[in-house]
């Protein structure tokens, strides 16, 4: 027998609201993308106010489809629109968070990033079928590269103002003279940061991606700190030294395959009084905790990249990037940790503190 369906109209139309911004936002994140790789932007607040025309002359690109891309980036609030000039133009809040790389707010890279890794969303529906995992490795190159745009005005707000100094003893550690090994390096932006920082202490960055660890040293290089950064290809479970001060985790665990082997291997390269620093994206302990703008983000990076990474690997406890902070202290106290503790917090990050 069949039931008749009672639709509520009123949630029907807020469901399809949202639809439509969403499906709004998918054509957006390509042409944020255009615009970034195009110096779009950058010409836009060199230039201040101007019609599509001048910014294709300036850019050296086509006024029509300028035009049609400025249209877009006004209707979602990327850019500004003066109908009384008829010109476009980026305000001071669009600038900073859409030209500067080095603004904590940056967006460019997060786009990037993203587009990136929706394009193993082929690869990624054959996994929903067979379980298998998809490495890091795997993914299109721009992922790699919109990952430390993304992340990297984060650390240079953060890292060396808040995080460093939420943790009990280390700054002073790093002050004077420490050995650090940044696990998980990628393209070394948070171990290059850190040395420019703290002249003092010598730094070892391991990943096991050998193309990351390529770009690392040309970045260490660039920034002139080579001399005290070593970048190596090494696995969590096996990266090589011991007798370390220091330690940390970038949005890493867990990608891990074995993050308590990895906690376990932490363990036994620390120093006695060492500490292991955890970055992990912010989370709640339960599902409802995370049901917002934010844990939709990550949820839905957490399929695609997070999730199928671990998989890959041996184990694959597969913890995602919404572990939560129970979650992750279980996964380090089996790895022999007793102290563990959050030190600090963004809207985006959770920072942890390890001690034996």
């Amino acid at each position: 027998m069949s039931q008749t369906m009672t639709i509520d109209t009123e949630k029907l139309h807020a469901l399809l609201g949202k639809a439509v911004v969403d499906f709004g936002a998918t054509f957006h994140a390509a042409l944020v993308r255009v615009g970034d790789k195009l110096g779009l932007y950058k010409a836009m607040d060199a230039g201040g106010p101007q019609t599509p025309a001048e910014l294709a002359k300036r850019t050296g690109t086509s006024e029509r489809y300028v035009r049609e891309w400025l249209c877009n980036q006004a209707a979602g609030g990327y850019v500004t629109y003066d109908d009384q000039t008829a010109k476009f133009y980026l305000s001071e809040e669009q600038a900073f968070a859409m030209v500067d790389e080095n603004s904590p707010a940056f967006l460019p890279g997060m786009f990037q990033a993203a587009l990136a890794a929706i394009k193993a969303e082929e690869l990624i529906t054959e996994r929903f079928k067979t379980g298998e995992g998809l490495g890091w490795h795997q993914h299109h190159q721009d992922l790699f590269v919109g990952t430390e745009r993304f992340f990297r005005p984060g650390y240079a707000a953060n890292l060396v103002s808040s995080w460093i100094p939420a943790l009990n003893g280390v700054k002073e550690k790093l002050e004077q003279g420490a050995t650090v090994a940044d696990v998980g390096c990628g393209l070394g932006a948070s171990t290059v940061l850190m040395a420019m920082h703290y002249p003092k202490s010598r730094f070892f960055g391991f990943d096991y991606h050998d193309k990351s660890i390529e770009t690392a040293r040309q970045r260490a290089e660039d920034a002139g700190v080579s001399g005290r950064i070593e970048f190596k290809v090494a696995k969590a479970k096996d990266y090589p030294g011991e007798g370390y001060d220091f330690v940390t985790f970038f949005d890493c665990l867990h990608d891990m395959g074995d993050p308590v082997g990895a906690a376990a291997h932490v363990r036994e390269t620390l120093s006695a009084d060492g500490t292991w620093m955890i970055v992990e994206p912010f989370a709640g302990d339960r599902i409802e905790d995370n049901l917002n703008p934010v844990g939709r983000a990550f949820y839905g990076a957490s399929t695609l990249i997070c999730t199928p990474a671990s998989l890959s690997q041996e184990v694959g406890l597969a913890l995602g990037a919404q572990a939560g902070e129970q979650r992750l202290r279980e996964v380090v106290s089996a790895g022999g940790f007793r102290h563990f503790r959050r030190a600090t917090q963004t809207p985006f990050n959770l920072i942890f503190e390890a001690k034996a």
